[in-house]
């Protein structure tokens, strides 16, 4: 089979076979397929994109390219969620000890920032010592003791799904509605969850910008999970601003521990955490509605159990456990902080929410280049959000920065990305759009 052909008929808009698919994604694991043609390829797809069949062919292929998990052991509902990718969208790691304290055992496998977004996996390692990735019986033994843990992926664990990942990050190859449905649904079919809920993101600061095509990314994945047996709902919510009010590794799981304290609540953050897990109750058998599911995980925060939970599960991955009661003593912190100021007054009536995710990029909370590094302490937490007044003496934001250089790239970005209207918005804005199950 000749790579340079299959290359070829996709830029010209053919349909790739199984066994093509499957000839790029071996060739590439086993690294007799380079880099440049792989991006070549991908470039391709992204540009003349992969019918149904195509796409649930290469999920397939990608979930087989290593070991899968077998959670039968486990005698409760297994139930994972994910994101898509926004900016300040850390609820996986509230989500996980939120649910496992209500009954349910949370297998989440995780992965890095993506382009603009962050990942689960870089917020939970800037907590010193704390360990990502768990071997398949820890990752097991974990989950029966704890009821939740929060891993990357193991070498065997969908290796092509882990290789065009870190590819499709510095290639411009991330926003592809076939793309992202096999490398996130390979990975939850690898993991054996019965129970899984999608948040799909649409906005600006998503890969899916429109609600269409959020629609047809979440069709796509439920229908992937529904034909490899699982209860899956997907649910559109919204990425026109930050979710919450911090963006950054760190920033963001203190934010995490300040939910679980029940000391944030209030926002879409908070609001989205128990909209995300009260649909998981749900799809587990565990409530009857989503509100009953909601209520549920409030009364659970009020009484601390998650917090216990989420310790624990830091504790047991090699973490130090005190985090939860003085985070700003055990998480890296940035050398400077300096609050950002507006030039003009009035309403924040919008934000370009992918530059500020790229503002947080400049400031080095995320990778430019495959082998760049993270800066754990860096970010920005946002004063204000939508609709709020902004006057010239209160701060918009706070920049936390480690390097002069980048605080001014950064800074010169995040006030690009404010939009100020002398008149308040009229419209409120919308958390879920639109919900898709698959039973």
């Amino acid at each position: 089979m000749n790579l340079y052909e299959i290359i070829l008929n996709k830029r010209n808009g053919k349909e790739l076979t199984y066994e093509e698919i499957q000839f790029v994604i071996d060739g590439y694991i086993k690294e007799t397929v380079p880099d440049y043609q792989v991006s070549a390829l991908l470039m391709a797809i992204c540009c003349r994109g992969m019918n149904e069949r195509e796409t649930f062919d290469l999920t397939d292929i990608m979930t087989r390219s290593g070991e899968t998990y077998d959670l039968t052991v486990i005698q409760k509902p297994t139930v994972d969620k994910h994101s898509t990718g926004g900016v300040g969208d850390g609820t996986s790691l509230a989500l996980a000890p939120l649910l496992a304290a209500a009954g349910v055992t949370v297998p989440m496998i995780c992965g890095r920032g993506l382009g603009h977004t962050g990942g689960t996996l870089d917020k939970l390692e800037s907590i010193p010592g704390l360990v990502t990735g768990l071997t398949k019986e820890k990752f097991i033994a974990q989950l029966q003791t704890i009821g939740c843990a929060i891993t990357g992926q193991t070498p065997n664990l969908v290796p092509a799904d882990r290789k065009l990942y870190a590819l499709r990050d510095v290639t411009a190859t991330v926003d592809n509605i076939p793309l992202i449905s096999s490398s996130i649904m390979s990975k939850k079919l690898a993991e054996g969850t019965n129970v899984l809920v999608l948040d799909v993101k649409v906005g600006n600061g998503a890969f899916m910008t429109t609600l269409d095509d959020a629609k047809i990314l979440a069709r796509m994945m439920v229908s992937i999970g529904k034909s490899a047996g699982r209860n899956v709902a997907a649910l559109l919510t919204n990425m026109s601003q930050p979710l919450g009010y911090s963006i950054g590794n760190a920033l963001e799981v203190e934010q995490t521990i300040k939910f679980l304290k029940n000391e944030f609540n209030d926002n879409d953050f908070s609001d989205l955490v128990y909209i995300l897990g009260g649909w998981g109750l749900v799809l587990a058998g565990k409530v009857s509605t989503p509100e009953e599911g909601v209520h549920k995980l409030e009364s659970l925060v009020s009484n601390g159990k998650p917090l216990e939970k989420f310790c624990e599960m830091i504790i047991a991955q090699g973490g130090d456990g005190k985090v939860v009661d003085k985070p700003q003593e055990v998480l890296p912190q940035a050398k400077f902080k300096k609050d950002i100021f507006s030039e003009k007054e009035g309403y924040i009536s919008g934000f370009d929410t992918r530059r500020i995710g790229i503002a947080a990029l400049e400031l080095g909370a995320g990778r430019i280049t495959k082998e760049a590094g993270i800066d754990p302490a860096v970010g920005i937490v946002l004063g204000k959000k939508i609709g709020d007044r902004i006057e010239k003496n209160v701060p918009l934001a706070c920049m936390y920065y480690n390097d002069e250089n980048k605080y001014m790239q950064g800074m010169k970005t995040l006030l690009s990305s404010v939009k100020i209207s002398e008149q308040e918005p009229e419209d409120e804005l919308r958390l879920v759009y639109y919900i898709e199950r698959g039973n």
